[in-house]
């Protein structure tokens, strides 16, 4: 590495800022990960696995530890809902984003508009909305009152159902989007030629379109998977706090619970898992680069 050269000192600010906003942050959480409950909150610095070992173990009344597979249970429950939500934008996506590729150019920029117009939005609002179409005497129990469908119906909010409904509206765009873009470069000869050769539309979108836009799915796949882990609002509103995710659990050691390490462990848990999603990601890109 040649310090002499001017590219080196031009990235400098770069480097600079990461460190100060990336970098430093970081180093912070695991260093607070790693030391003891304050006795009024807070942390004392030292060095303690205590918070990672409270994740699978629980000290009982005669100092032992026993495995408790509660918060275990929230880490599933948040890699099942966040996978599942992923799921579900990319099913939904694919013929929005190709429909939207398709429509003519004076439509296809108001669609996209369309479909970033959540965006302009809070999350806080959106996500009341929600309470407001599932809560008890909401739209959906007064639709299917007024056709006579129900007379009476348990609410349905503060489920699973609700968080991932809240989930899929909240993180649908960042999925429509790539996939949009990945579609849009499509040579449309290429469906032609799958028709051409008697494929039919099942075929043509199984052995044509689906994989030229895998990598638009992978990149929407990233985007949704990665802030569904941390997601807080979904939770809290829409499960009502009874339902806990790893972004919630963490904001409860922070705040109320008042026990700064452990919900530092959470988050150092949470990063890994984000990190080990990414780099499967990168592996799976890399091999396909290296078969092409």
């Amino acid at each position: 590495m040649n310090w002499r050269d001017f590219r080196i000192w031009g990235l400098a600010p770069a480097w600079v800022i990461m460190a100060l906003t990336l970098v430093l942050p970081i180093a912070i959480v695991v260093l607070v990960s790693l030391s003891t409950r304050g006795a009024y909150g807070g942390f004392d610095w030292g060095l303690s696995f205590d918070s990672y070992a409270k994740i699978l173990f629980e000290e009982d009344w005669d100092g032992n530890l026993a495995f408790t597979p509660q918060y275990l249970a929230i880490i599933g429950r948040t890699l099942w809902l966040a996978g599942l939500t992923t799921l579900i934008c990319a099913v939904l996506a694919l013929p929005a984003a190709y429909v939207i590729a398709l429509a003519p150019a004076r439509w296809k920029a108001v669609l996209v508009y369309l479909v970033t117009l959540p965006f302009w939005v809070s999350m806080i609002v959106r996500v009341y909305a929600w309470i407001i179409i599932l809560g008890n005497d909401g739209v959906i129990e007064k639709t299917l009152r007024g056709l006579g469908l129900v007379t009476d119906m348990d609410s349905l909010l503060f489920t699973n159902g609700a968080m991932l409904t809240g989930l899929v509206y909240s993180y649908i765009p960042l999925m429509i989007l790539p996939v949009f873009a990945s579609i849009e470069k499509l040579d449309p000869a290429l469906i032609e030629a799958s028709h051409d050769l008697y494929g039919s539309r099942w075929v043509t979108a199984r052995r044509v379109i689906l994989p030229l836009t895998l990598p638009g799915l992978m990149a929407g796949a990233v985007l949704v998977f990665v802030p569904c882990l941390g997601a807080v609002l979904e939770p809290i509103l829409l499960g009502g706090g009874k339902t806990m995710m790893m972004g919630n659990l963490i904001q409860t050691q922070f705040g109320g619970g008042r026990n700064w390490p452990f919900g530092a462990a959470i988050a150092v848990t949470l990063m890994v898992l984000v990190m080990v999603f990414l780099m499967l990601n990168a592996l799976r890109a890399r091999r396909e680069v290296g078969h092409a």
